[in-house]
């Protein structure tokens, strides 16, 4: 049985670019999606340090052009990873703050903070992020908030998930379970639906295309069982992207127009993405967008439009790289597209007509699922999670979820192979041994090197941890049992 949590529990969905947070309402028995200070339901995951303060949210997100060197976002694109990775080296081109490499390779920010440099590491940009969303449920709440479900990206490394517990822990919370936003969503919707999902199985497509993050799930529903059947996903392509991709497109036109180099200016820079993003979430209503920036660089004001079909030109490739691992999914599932029932839609960057028009056809012209909020449905999941494993909720559905490892688990063998013994889409609880023998005779210990990844070699994928195993009998051929074990 399931421990359950004394004292309230939140949702909090904690994006790349937005976070959000839910709680399960006992007595109207359904989640409440929070609406922070300033009014909106949605906060940047954004954080400024200035001469006098440390600003966090749409606060911090609205002093980004004139201190762009301190405002950090996208701390969810580093969390969990090293300094060396090559996502986190091709970021940092992009970023107009500092990234170095700190103790055992782990990526530290640098921000200069009441005229102070401080080194800042990821999960403490994230817990200050989750320390605003933590408040904004208090202030609602009117009462203190401990503990939380903190989803993350179906496709997260065990690293990434274990980074973002300690960002939880970092801000005061009790993180009871990291739930991933694809089977958060699916809840939201199966809940939104419930009559529909008693009656019979369903099987359910979630295409979750976030500021940062990709994540596609398969489920099936029936009588309150939320059951992963797949997952596949990318955490490293979402909004943030296409911006990237529009950003550089407009610094060629203003070289082009001007003779000027602009990319080396952080807050012309800075100043050009916020009117880039504004400029990409209005070719999802309308054809032509229309972007102005007054002096936007030595004096130069900049006037330019981009209309719907080069922003789809320009972006194609990421386009289509999404409908491969949706055919990836199905393909793991074992599944034909013409038995998924329904497709939803989560995540900003799921509003895309492009990308919507291109899973249509996939789906063979199926209708989309737009009925519930792609911004606040990974919340709204997480804070049903949260009521589920909290004592004293009463009107909770009697959800059961059960969900899948996302990468596969092995150990590396003789000449750096990576040996499977859990495969990916495996649903847990699960328990599995395999048999190996040493390749050199007599040997009393060995050391078991446990991995995560699809990689061929064992090296190049994530070690999680190794062990020395001893006592071994000293054979010619001596039996060595793994045993993984996934709760």
């Amino acid at each position: 049985m399931k421990r359950k949590h004394e004292g309230l529990a939140v949702g909090i969905d904690l994006g790349t670019t937005y976070s959000c947070v839910a709680v399960w309402q006992d007595q109207y028995s359904r989640a409440e999606i929070i609406h922070n200070d300033q009014g909106n339901r949605t906060t940047p995951s954004c954080v400024a340090f200035t001469s006098e303060q440390r600003l966090i949210g749409d606060a911090a997100k609205n002093q980004a052009s004139v201190n762009p060197q301190n405002t950090i976002f996208d701390a969810k694109r580093l969390i969990g990873r090293k300094f060396s990775d090559q996502v986190v080296q091709d970021d940092i081109m992009l970023w107009p703050f500092k990234v170095t490499a700190g103790v055992n390779d782990k990526p530290m920010i640098t921000v200069t903070y009441k005229g102070q440099e401080k080194n800042l590491c990821a999960e403490e940009i994230s817990s200050m992020v989750l320390t605003k969303m933590k408040e904004i449920a208090e202030a609602y709440l009117e009462s203190p908030v401990k503990n939380a479900v903190v989803t993350v990206p179906a496709y997260f490394s065990d690293s990434q998930r274990k980074a973002t517990i300690d960002a939880g822990t970092i801000a005061g919370l009790n993180v009871m379970r990291v739930m991933n936003e694809p089977t958060a969503a699916a809840v939201a919707y199966g809940l939104d639906k419930r009559t529909d999902c008693c009656v019979k199985e369903r099987n359910i497509f979630v295409f979750d295309l976030g500021g940062g993050t990709f994540d596609v799930s398969l489920l099936t529903i029936k009588d309150n069982n939320f059951r992963v059947k797949a997952t596949a996903g990318n955490t490293h392509l979402g909004g943030e992207d296409f911006d990237n991709r529009m950003v550089n497109y407009f610094v060629q036109e203003f070289k082009r127009k001007n003779k000027l180099d602009i990319s080396g200016n952080a807050k012309a820079l800075r100043r050009l993405r916020i009117a880039c993003e504004r400029a990409k979430r209005s070719l999802s209503f309308l054809v032509i967008s229309t972007i102005e920036l007054d002096t936007l660089f030595e004096g130069i004001d900049f006037c330019s439009s981009i209309n719907r079909a080069k922003f789809e030109e320009m972006n194609m490739d990421l386009f289509n790289e999404c409908m491969k691992t949706v055919e990836s999914c199905l393909t793991d599932a074992n599944m034909d597209k013409s038995n998924v029932d329904d497709v939803v839609l989560v995540g900003g960057s799921s509003r895309i007509p492009k990308v919507q028009q291109l899973l249509q056809e996939f789906f063979n012209g199926k209708e989309l699922c737009k009925s519930i909020n792609p911004d606040e449905a990974v919340a709204y999941g997480a804070a049903v999670q949260a009521a589920l494993l909290s004592e004293d909720v009463k009107n909770v559905p009697k959800l059961v979820l059960q969900d899948v490892t996302p990468l596969s688990l092995g150990t590396g063998v003789t000449g750096d192979i990576m040996d499977v013994v859990i495969p990916r889409n495996t649903c847990i609880p699960v328990k599995k041994t395999k048999e190996y023998v040493s390749s050199i005779d007599n040997i009393s210990s060995v050391v078991i090197k446990v991995c995560e990844g699809e990689r061929t070699r064992a090296s190049d994928n994530n070690l999680l941890g190794s062990f020395l195993l001893s006592g071994i009998p000293q054979l010619l051929v001596a039996p060595i049992l793994h045993m993984f074990v996934l709760l």
